[in-house]
């Protein structure tokens, strides 16, 4: 790690959830806070609430105004709001999806300015946010806009296993007819600059899986791989991508041929995403690559059946922090070693 504290923002999400829960669990370790300066955005109340719920006597968020005032070696939490809001735990509320709404807009704003260099986004509850403001299936879609990107790849992230979608979140009955071989070629690229850049691998080598149970059975169970899949990998390798596929999720994932790749593309949400949760047992991260910014999430929802419990594992929350500080660190490394290759070359 570097060794200036790198600036952590973090939104509260849904204060009805696990996310302030996972936030307090994880800053209870004071190691975390050796080479990171966390910043919360949400309010007190809120903190002082599910500490006494969860019994934990021994931690307390530093208050602060603004990110400027943020000390090294503490858990810091900007006081966003006076209101006295009341909190329903395990309930859906507006409420919550409003007060949520502002945590995350008040962290994307600094996060714009340069006050913080990462965010983490605890789990909001996609229907209760929306509003005039937040018109979006997720965090991803609104990051990607928030950004000025013209697209992202949503990629599940634990060592070295990286499943991206190359659709989010859209119904099963939309994903046929929503992709291309344009599409599929944009995020076969974002995973590529994504595996160089935030990952540091410098040849990586990616698996595309098909749409079709056996990947179409060539074409007796479905076009797509034959029609838009082969010919979008085909395109790529011959842009000297290494890419393979497409391959049966079933098999891919039922052997261990998905150990060999250093990324993976699924077609669609849960085709990649339940492997992946089933491989990694509620330790994974969520992050949006394609983005100038970093952000990332736990792998996991507001658990509201579990909130209040102090059961929420902060594992996934953690490594969500971890993954941030990584991917930060191998970006500044990766454009010193692109900017040190330029001044060479301009030398000869």
């Amino acid at each position: 790690m570097s060794n200036e504290n790198i600036k952590v923002g973090i939104t509260i999400g849904d204060f009805n959830g696990i996310g302030m829960e996972v936030i307090i669990k994880t800053f209870l370790d004071a190691r975390i806070l050796e080479d990171i300066t966390p910043i919360v955005y949400g309010s007190t109340r809120i903190a002082s609430f599910y500490r006494k719920e969860l019994g934990i006597d021994n931690f307390s968020f530093n208050k602060i105004s603004n990110a400027s005032e943020a000390q090294a070696k503490k858990a810091n939490l900007i006081h966003l709001w006076e209101e006295d809001i009341v909190i329903e735990m395990g309930k859906s509320t507006e409420t919550a999806g409003e007060y949520a709404l502002k945590s995350i807009e008040a962290a994307t704003e600094d996060l714009a300015s340069g006050k913080i260099d990462v965010l983490i986004t605890a789990p909001i509850n996609k229907k209760n946010i929306q509003s005039d403001k937040f018109d979006f299936p997720g965090h991803t879609e609104y990051l990607t806009k928030y950004s000025n990107a013209d697209d992202s790849l949503m990629l599940m992230v634990l060592n070295d296993l990286r499943v991206g979608t190359i659709t989010n979140h859209l119904p099963l009955k939309d994903v046929s007819s929503a992709l291309s071989k344009d599409l599929i070629q944009r995020k076969i690229e974002l995973l590529q600059s994504s595996l160089q850049k935030d990952f540091g691998i410098k040849k990586p080598k990616i698996a595309v899986l098909g749409l079709n149970p056996h990947a179409g059975e060539d074409g007796m169970l479905g076009e797509e791989e034959k029609e838009i899949i082969f010919p979008a990998i085909e395109a790529m390798q011959e842009k000297g991508i290494v890419v393979y596929g497409p391959y049966p999720s079933d098999g891919f994932f039922g052997s261990s041929n998905f150990k060999k790749f250093d990324g993976i593309l699924a077609m669609y949400h849960d085709q990649g995403l339940a492997p992946f949760k089933t491989l990694v047992a509620g330790a994974g991260v969520n992050f949006t690559a394609g983005l100038p910014i970093v952000r990332t999430s736990p792998d996991h929802g507001t658990a509201y059946d579990i909130a209040g419990k102090g059961i929420a594992s902060e594992e996934s929350f953690r490594n969500a922090l971890f993954t941030a500080v990584d991917v930060f660190n191998n970006r500044k490394m990766h454009q010193e070693i692109n900017s040190n290759s330029l001044t060479a070359q301009k030398r000869k």
